[in-house]
Parts: structure tokens; C-alpha cells; sequence
């Protein structure tokens, strides 16, 4: 593909989005965690329970990483670890009340900064930034289901 898309250019909203994602990831000073760890957590809150296979597969690391991740946050009481229903053999991860707070607070705490931060942009960029939001939520599902035909 093309670094530049018509007059879309790909490298400058790659760049641009990159720092915008590190920036939001940053953002909340509480509940600090590893990315992967927060990462888990966001996932068991917004998709539900998930296997360990599922969990090292969407987090791009080993089943041993995976596994220990999840250990210390069965022991923060963050996640519990039940039977599958569908297969008595294996286990789903699931996330706790304790846990669910932690990606909750962080989103809150994001909003409050970034409404501030809205507050400095003239009229006419967060416009900018409002028009845009449809195509950035198109690219995110294009995506989901390229990957999930994969």
C-alpha cells in the first residue's frame, strides 16, 4: 500500500495517531499497571471471560506469559479463574468487580483530562476532531473484520 492514500496522507496520520495513542495511554495517573496487564484487564471488561489461549493470542504473548499475568492478577483479586461450561477442561478468565474498576477509572480519568484539554483547541479543531471520529470508527471495525476473516 501507499504511504499516502489520495489526499490522505497515511504516514502523517500514522504518526499522528501513534502519538496520540501513546499520549492517551499515559494520560491516568491512577491504577498504574504494565500495558499488557492493563491490556487484559480492558479486554475481560469490555469482551468478556476468555480462555488463556484466547487471552495470549489478542494480547500477542506467550501462553507462559500469558499464564503469569493472569496468576498475579488472580492474587491482586483482580480476575478469578472459573470452568468453561462449554468444556469441563479448560478454564475461562473472568474479571472481577475490583478488576473492572481499574479500566473504568482509567477511562474517566482520561475523559476529565481530555475534556480539559478540548477546552484549548479553537472551535474549528474540535470540529475537525468531531468530523473525523466516523471515518476513525470505520477504519477500527474494516479492520476487526479483516482480522476476524483471517
Amino acid at each position: 500500500m501507499q504511504p499516502d492514500s489520495g489526499d490522505l496522507s497515511i504516514t502523517e496520520l500514522t504518526a499522528v495517531i501513534g502519538a496520540f495513542t501513546r499520549m492517551n495511554i499515559r494520560l491516568p495517573s491512577i491504577q498504574r499497571h504494565s500495558f499488557t496487564t492493563l491490556s487484559v484487564l480492558h479486554s475481560l471488561a469490555h469482551d468478556g471471560p476468555k480462555r488463556l489461549t484466547e487471552l495470549a493470542a489478542s494480547e500477542q504473548v506467550t501462553q507462559p506469559a500469558i499464564t503469569q499475568i493472569v496468576t498475579k492478577l488472580e492474587k491482586e483479586g483482580l480476575v478469578e479463574r472459573h470452568p468453561d461450561p462449554s468444556d469441563g477442561r479448560a478454564v475461562l478468565v473472568h474479571i472481577t468487580p475490583k478488576g473492572a474498576e481499574i479500566p473504568h477509572g482509567r477511562e474517566t480519568e482520561r475523559i476529565t483530562i481530555l475534556t480539559d484539554l478540548a477546552t484549548l483547541l479553537t472551535p474549528a479543531e474540535r470540529a475537525a476532531i468531531s468530523a473525523a471520529l466516523p471515518a476513525l470508527t470505520r477504519l477500527v471495525e474494516l479492520n476487526t473484520e479483516r482480522t476476524s476473516n483471517t
